[in-house]
């Protein structure tokens, strides 16, 4: 990820990210595959919440955390 500020992918949200929540759509993406969304501290539930009642969350990392995962 690059330098710039990054912010929460909760919808009208301008706040800046500290949390990475990887997730993965099984029905669209193999195993392996993480898309991410990034949450402030006031979203991170929800959109926690909102992946998980699909099954799609894997992990929630704070920000300094994430490493990208490398897929062959």
């Amino acid at each position: 990820m690059s330098d710039e500020t990054l912010i929460c992918s909760a919808k009208g949200c301008r706040a800046d990210a500290v949390w990475v929540l990887a997730w993965n759509n099984p029905k669209i993406h193999t195993p392996e595959r993480r898309k991410t969304w990034l949450a402030c501290e006031e979203h991170r539930e929800h959109l926690s919440q909102f992946l998980d009642l699909r099954g799609f969350l894997k992990d929630v990392v704070k920000f300094e955390d994430w490493q990208e995962p490398e897929i062959p």
